[in-house]
């Protein structure tokens, strides 16, 4: 397998974060590599298979360890739990912080773009290192990977969570007559590899962003740190700043639907009296 300088670079820092060697290094250099490194190559050589292994492996993983941990939850608690885990910004914000964003392997045509489609590289990178991990050394070698790395994020919060954040949001904020909108304010990446980023309205006043593959993933994600930001989303706590900032807009939204209403009322009522001036001068008249 002959490499460029910066596959062999990002391969070795690769092995040093994951603290294990491969045997078969081409696993490892396809978990890392985006497809815009690979155009007219096969598919293998990019993480996109790797990552629907990944995604299986990591789950059943996660699943095992959540149903041996907490043996008073039922189902649903313990699908609350593995959704929340293997969420794409759980994913991601873990590739983050072990440093997968600095061995990517892109190709030129992502090159000047500031890497738009980073949130959902991370995502699959760390879904096919799972998967590059069983292939190379077994289940023992890429459970001991989850478990350092996922698995500390786990707790029985996370069962108390809402399975859909937006209804969940929807129905917090219509106790004060309002309902929360959606609006997409950003796509990033290339067409193969999309990600948006979704904001949360209540009223006018704008809330939490949250970024996703999908248009809908970005919606939950952005109730779901509007929830968290108000305090009502167990497992994510949300520094007192994002809580203030939140609550505050909610305020003003409700302040602002209560002055719709006010302005609705007097509307209604100075049509009334309209009619009512119209009609006794008609029957003077």
């Amino acid at each position: 397998m002959t490499l460029t300088e910066e596959q062999r670079q990002k391969l070795n820092r690769a092995q040093e974060i994951l603290g294990y060697r491969f045997e078969t290094e081409q696993l490892l250099l396809s978990a890392i590599t985006h497809p815009s490194a690979t155009e007219g190559k096969s598919v293998k050589y990019s993480y996109e298979r790797l990552e629907f292994l990944g995604d299986s492996i990591l789950g059943a993983i996660v699943a095992s360890t959540a149903f041996h941990r907490f043996h008073d939850l039922d189902e649903g608690g313990l699908t609350r739990i593995k959704v929340a885990l293997v969420s794409g910004a759980s994913l991601s914000d873990v590739a983050d912080g072990l440093g997968f964003a600095d061995v990517i392997v892109f190709g030129s045509s992502e090159t000047g773009t500031g890497k738009r489609g980073l949130h959902s590289a991370l995502e699959n990178v760390y879904e096919a290192v799972v998967a590059a991990l069983y292939l190379d050394g077994g289940i023992d070698v890429a459970a001991a990977f989850v478990t350092r790395t996922l698995i500390p994020r786990m707790s029985a919060a996370m069962a108390r969570e809402p399975e859909n954040p937006k209804s969940a949001l929807q129905e917090k904020l219509q106790e004060d007559g309002i309902t929360p909108t959606y609006k997409l304010v950003e796509t990033q990446g290339p067409p193969h590899d999309r990600t948006f980023v979704a904001q949360v309205f209540a009223g006018s006043k704008g809330l939490a962003r949250g970024q996703g593959r999908t248009k809908k993933e970005a919606e939950s994600q952005a109730a779901k740190s509007t929830l968290a930001s108000l305090g009502d989303f167990f497992g994510f706590g949300g520094d007192n700043a994002e809580k203030a900032a939140a609550k505050a807009a909610v305020k003003a939204a409700k302040a602002e639907k209560a002055a719709e209403k006010a302005a609705a009322r007097a509307e209604e009522k100075a049509r009334k009296r309209n009619e009512r001036t119209a009609a006794k001068q008609k029957k003077q008249g």
